[in-house]
């Protein structure tokens, strides 16, 4: 049997999906491509164009491909653009995951595993957060992810669609073996956003916000390598095959770092000091959030590899290094090409 994975050409998906084909699971990909890439995507796995919420799309791909397991990863993610987008976010993450759960009933789907977020939290009273804790986003990016949550509950409860919910905290890193990563345009994940400033991509970076109430003044998060996330994706997979009843996990390693950590690190790492400057904070920012791990620990069984603040900087910055390379490449290329098509053209008129 197949599965599908929506978002695979994007950041956590296409790590998701290299994973799977290393595994040797069949697999095919559904993606706009609005911030993926088709080479993200491992090769020999299909990739179909277009969007979740196609119906019609998304059911003649279940049957076509027999897929009895879906991993749900597309998704608008930027806080401040969910602030000044409200209804875009509402119909991307929330309409489209609720046409795509309802193809996933229909045509007899068995498991589901979602990309949620901790946003969900919102500012939480209690660090770390576990998954009892209150749900009150802050943002409508958070809504728009406790929504789905809801739908896909009520329709596992109603119908035979075994799932896991997955809060992520904050997703970092590169693949190890440097075949994908963080590659969206004007990306704000801070640490992709630090190795950006170090190999002098950007001109500064920004921290928004140093009247936090935590020790240095800025935000702490909780920040999990992509691959021990999908990591946790694919041992919730083999949870649902097993039988498992449907479980929300937090995905994080229960501890933080401030903003200026992080930045502090990677500075350290690349050896570069780069400029910082300091902003106002941004709306539906928390202050603090750190998960509970307990819970995935025990009922997955889950161990994470590469739970090292350094380390995670390391393939962020060997990831953005690929990514330079690469576009000096694209930049060749369309340099050349041209030319070459133009010469070949020119000698088919003299000849003619």
């Amino acid at each position: 049997m197949t599965i599908l994975v929506t978002g695979g050409a994007g950041y956590i998906g296409s790590q998701m999906v290299h994973d799977l084909a290393d595994a040797g699971e069949a697999v095919v990909v559904l993606d706009n491509l609005s911030t993926g890439h088709r080479w993200a995507v491992a090769e020999g796995v299909p990739l179909i164009v277009g969007e979740t919420g196609d119906q019609a799309l998304v059911t003649g791909l279940i049957r076509e491909h027999g897929v009895d397991a879906i991993i749900h990863f597309a998704a608008s993610i930027v806080v401040p653009d969910s602030v000044r987008d409200p209804l875009g976010y509402y119909r991307n993450n929330t309409a489209n995951s609720r046409a795509l759960i309802e193809c996933a009933v229909r045509c007899g789907v068995r498991h589901f595993i979602f990309s949620s977020t901790a946003a969900v939290y919102g500012n939480p009273a209690a660090i770390p957060v576990s998954e009892d804790s209150p749900t009150l986003p802050i943002s409508p990016y958070g809504w728009s992810k406790l929504m789905t949550e809801t739908m896909l509950r009520d329709a596992s409860h109603a119908h035979d669609l075994a799932h896991v919910i997955l809060r992520y905290f904050n997703v970092a890193g590169a693949d190890p073996r440097g075949r994908t990563g963080q590659s969206t345009a004007n990306a704000t994940h801070l640490i992709k956003v630090a190795a950006e400033a170090a190999l002098g991509l950007r001109p500064k970076l920004d921290v928004f916000g140093t009247d936090y109430p935590t020790p240095d003044g800025t935000c702490i998060r909780d920040y999990i390598h992509v691959a021990d996330l999908t990591r946790a994706h694919a041992d919730a997979l083999r949870y649902l095959r097993a039988g498992g009843a449907p479980l929300t996990l937090n995905c994080g390693y229960g501890h933080g770092f401030s903003v200026l950590d992080v930045i502090d690190t990677v500075k350290r790492v690349s050896g570069v000091d780069f400029r910082v400057e300091y902003a106002p904070r941004r709306e539906g920012d928390p202050a603090r959030i750190v998960a509970a791990s307990e819970r995935i620990r025990g009922e997955l069984g889950w161990r994470p590899r590469l739970d090292d603040l350094p380390i995670i900087v390391t393939h962020a910055l060997d990831w953005e290094r690929e990514l330079v390379a690469r576009r000096a490449i694209d930049r060749l290329q369309s340099v050349t090409v041209p030319t070459g098509v133009a010469a070949r053209a020119g000698a088919a008129k003299r000849s003619a």
